[in-house]
């Protein structure tokens, strides 16, 4: 299985097969901590092959530096089943997460973790930034 995208962004859709992602980014900044992002979508493309066949476990969980999960709803996991059809040498799924209400206690660099199976197949960095009244990094 490969993750051909992986990507923080503000909206992201699936118009039969084909992915749309507008604004993504890796920085948010705000002018007080605990920084309350109120929604943005993980967009995700994946590959599969006929070696991936089988009951996989997907997850997400957003960590800071230190390695722990930023909410107690983290990591997010979902059962993945995958069955290609016969002579279908790949397919393409995309994959689309909306998250609502991110909660950052402090400016930091932090990390959007993708696992299959418990293995960590993408990491994802994202910066959060305090910034001062006139617009600067403090």
């Amino acid at each position: 299985m490969d993750i051909q995208i992986a990507t923080l962004c503000d909206f992201a859709a699936d118009y039969n097969g084909k992915m749309v992602i507008t604004g993504t980014f890796d920085t948010l900044a705000g002018k007080a901590m605990p920084l309350v992002h109120p929604t943005c979508v993980l967009a995700m493309r994946l590959c599969i092959t006929p070696e991936d066949t089988g009951s996989h476990t997907f997850s997400v969980n957003i960590i800071d530096a230190d390695g722990n999960s930023i909410d107690e709803k983290m990591p997010i996991e979902a059962d993945m089943p995958i069955e290609l059809p016969e002579n279908v040498p790949f397919m393409t799924r995309n994959l689309i997460l909306n998250l609502q209400g991110l909660k950052f206690p402090e400016d930091g660099v932090y990390s959007i973790d993708i696992s299959v199976d418990e293995e960590l197949v993408s990491r994802i960095p994202l910066r959060i930034v305090e910034m001062d009244e006139s617009g600067k990094p403090t």
